[in-house]
Parts: structure tokens; sequence; C-alpha cells
């Protein structure tokens, strides 16, 4: 996977077009070919990567499916069933069966297919409803699975009672699944139309968030630091953080990589009435986050104060030339983040201007922009000092883990490569655990 690709999933809105032959193509199509082929284990991951949109990830899902598999170790085949398996049952199942359909189209009709077809109309949560509300597309995918001839005659043996030769559907046949098969051919009994169900789960992995935001309520590690930046009792708040921080943390990978972090510690950042300290106490949080997680943290403050410690944030802010005291130090970093709210107003658009320059001026570290928020619906239309970085918002706890994921793929070395591919396999085995998936083997059974 190349940070080019990643950065394509992220933000590139696929679309589908049908040409007069009628085979569906998506316009990205070469890209995602070239990236599969490039390496197919650390492609399917990149469809967990948090954010991505679910076109995107039903193009993912397209690609592992028309892919043949010849050739791969155990290992590969084991990452790509995984994955495939996740997306068909946690994408909307609108978006699987168009999938399934262009599948289908392009004739390919390999065992991971045959695997997949029956997983979304036999195992999935809302197989009847998704029966129901599409069942012509259902029947054309289940023979194009299993052959029509061989589809049709189990279907006729289940609706006389019989149990017809397993052939094919040895490991999908059980007598919850038998009725799905023979209801698929069921003539139409005159019934109410279905809609089809909703996504069958959240691949993002972002967790329950509170309706109305307080300065308290975003994150367990984030309260902690707003009550110790108000004046409460040190002895009885660090070892909270130090709980919470750990607990952020859990199961990250360690970055053997340099990271300089550009910390705005201006006086905005302090906020005022209910939100005083929230979008300190969340940069606070990130640092800490870094800290545990990066071999090598660089820290440039903009501004006068200390976030997270015992001092508080005031002055200016000039992010612009924090950014070049950040690249100008003993070590090259991997990656400079811009932390901020987004007020700029030492030189409003040096930021931009510098960050432009960079590239021609012969420094390829790229600067990534982390805007802090009180919540997810700050007008923010004030807040851009440099549009043209990649930019990504965090306000909860909970948003940490993504952002450091964000951040490391836009480096393009060995270490960044070693740790994505080992957090999304983290979050692969988080998002079967929320979709309450068991484990598969690269052959489709439990491990």
């Amino acid at each position: 996977m190349t940070v080019p690709f990643a950065r394509h999933l992220q933000h590139h809105a696929t679309e589908l077009r049908v040409p007069r032959a009628g085979a569906l193509v998506w316009d990205d199509e070469a890209v995602h070919a070239r990236a599969y082929a490039a390496d197919p284990q650390h492609y399917a991951l990149s469809a967990l990567t948090p954010g991505v949109p679910a076109t995107q990830r039903a193009r993912v899902l397209l690609q592992l499916l028309l892919a043949s598999r010849a050739g791969l170790g155990d290992p590969a085949r084991d990452t790509l069933a995984r994955v495939t398996r996740v997306l068909a049952l946690g994408l909307a199942p609108a978006d699987v069966l168009t999938v399934l359909l262009a599948v289908r189209r392009r004739r390919a009709n390999h065992r991971h297919v045959t695997r997949t077809v029956l997983t979304v109309l036999l195992e999935h949560p809302h197989a009847a409803q998704i029966a129901r509300a599409r069942r012509g597309v259902a029947q054309d995918c289940l023979e194009h699975a299993l052959g029509r001839a061989t589809a049709r005659a189990c279907a006729d043996a289940l609706r006389r009672g019989d149990r017809p030769h397993p052939g094919r559907l040895r490991s999908a046949l059980r007598p919850g699944t038998m009725q799905l098969v023979a209801d698929l051919y069921r003539r139409n009994d005159g019934t109410a139309h279905v809609a089809l169900p909703p996504a069958g789960g959240d691949l993002d992995l972002t967790g329950p968030r509170p309706a109305t935001v307080t300065a308290t309520n975003r994150g367990d590690l984030a309260a902690t630091l707003v009550h110790l930046l108000r004046g409460g009792p040190t002895a009885e708040l660090l070892p909270a953080v130090e709980r919470y921080t750990g607990t952020a943390v859990a199961g990250l990978p360690r970055y053997d990589g340099t990271v300089a972090l550009v910390l705005d510690d201006s006086a905005s950042m302090r906020g005022y009435g209910e939100r005083e300290w929230a979008v300190a106490s969340q940069v606070a949080a990130l640092r800490r986050v870094l800290d545990r997680v990066c071999a090598r943290l660089v820290v440039v403050r903009a501004g006068g104060g200390q976030v997270g410690g015992t001092g508080r944030p005031g002055g200016a802010t000039d992010l612009a030339t924090a950014v070049l005291d950040a690249l100008s130090g003993p070590v090259t970093p991997d990656v400079v983040a811009v932390v901020s709210d987004g007020y700029e107003n030492v030189h409003p658009g040096d930021l931009a201007r510098v960050t432009a320059a960079l590239p021609g001026a012969g420094v390829p570290t790229p600067v990534v922009f982390c805007q802090a928020t009180f919540g997810h619906a700050d007008d923010l239309t004030l807040r851009r000092p440099a549009p043209a970085l990649p930019r990504r918002t965090f306000w909860h706890t909970d948003d940490l883990a993504p952002l450091v994921l964000w951040m490391l793929s836009h480096v393009d070395g060995p270490a960044a490569h070693a740790w994505i591919g080992a957090e999304l396999r983290r979050r692969l085995t988080a998002a079967e655990h929320a979709l309450t998936l068991p484990t598969r083997t690269s052959e489709g059974g439990p491990r």
C-alpha cells in the first residue's frame, strides 16, 4: 500500500459508470488494480482506515472479489478472506449487492466469490429482509455463485421438503439457511415492499458519542485533563491521567520513527465559558498518546504557555515559525503535525505560504494539520489557516488513535508502513468483534 493510495481512499469519491456494453466500471479502477498488485494484504486492510467513504470500501470489496488469489500464501489468503467478510457484512447491503452484480457481469466466479455470496445471502443478520427487498438480484447472485441449474435444483428440493445433495452448499446449509434458499425462489406473495436494511456495522469503530457536547463528556482522558487544568486536586487527578492514557494507547503499535508536533499554545486555546480548557485538554491528550506511541517525539510550541501542565496557554499564534523550527532541528522528522484550534493571529496566511514553499525549497517532509474542536458541530469557516494542507478534526478521546493512523499515513517509509499494517490488523480484529463475527481462516471456516 503506497501513501498516495492511502490518501486516494480517504479523499476520492469513486463514481460508478455503466458503459454501453453494460459492464460496471469505476472511475478509479486502474488505481485500485495497481495498489492490489503491489501488496494485496495492505490493499485489503486499507479499507479499514477510519474515514474511508463507504463507496471506496465497496470498491475495495469489488477488487478483492474480482482478483484471483492463486499464488498467494496462507497468511495473505487469510487476511483477504477476513477483510472480504467484514466488508460484505459491515457495508450497507445495497452497496454489497451492487458489488456482487458487478462481479457477475465480469463473470468472475472464484471460490472466494461463492463464499462471499453465500455469506451475504445466508449469514447476514438481515438475510431474510435482503431477500424480500431484492429477490431478483439475490437470485442472480446465487445462481452466479452456484450455477443456475444447481441453485434451482437445491431450491426445488427444499420446497419439496428434501435435503438436496450439499455440493457447494455443504458448509452453508443449516436448518435456518435452508429456508432462506427456498424463499428466494418463492413466488411473489403480494406482500408490501420491504426496504433494504442499513449498514451492518460502524467500520470506523467510532463508538458512542454524546448528543450534547460538554467540556467533560468528550472522553475520560480529556475530561480528567479539564479538571486538572481547572485547578483540581493534582494528587488524585495525575494518577487518573496516567491510567486513562494507558487505556487510550492500549493495543496501539510502537512507531519506530520521529514525529514533530507543533503545539498551538496561544491564548485562544484556553477557550471561555463552558468551553474553557476543552480544546486544550484534547491537545494535551494527543501529546500524551504520541509520547507513548512514538520512539522520538519533538515538541515545538507556538505561544507562551504549557498546555496540559501547570502553566497556562498565552500569547499569539505563530504556527509558520514553529513549523520551520520543527524542520530545522538536529533530527529530520518523518512528519510535522500542526495541532491547533485554527486561529492564526500573527501574519495571517503565513502557515499556508510557508508550507506551500517547502517542496520547492527541497523539504520533502509532509506537514499535516490536526484541528482540535469543541465538538462535531463547530463552525470552522474562519479557522482554516492553511486550506491546502491535509486536515483532520478531533474532539473526543476516541478520535486520537484514528488521528495517529491518519497522521502516519502521510509518511512514505518502512517504519510507517509497518506501523500502519499492524494498526490496521488490530482494527480488523476489532471490527470482527464489533460485528460479532467468528474469525475465519482462508478456507472460510471458523478458527
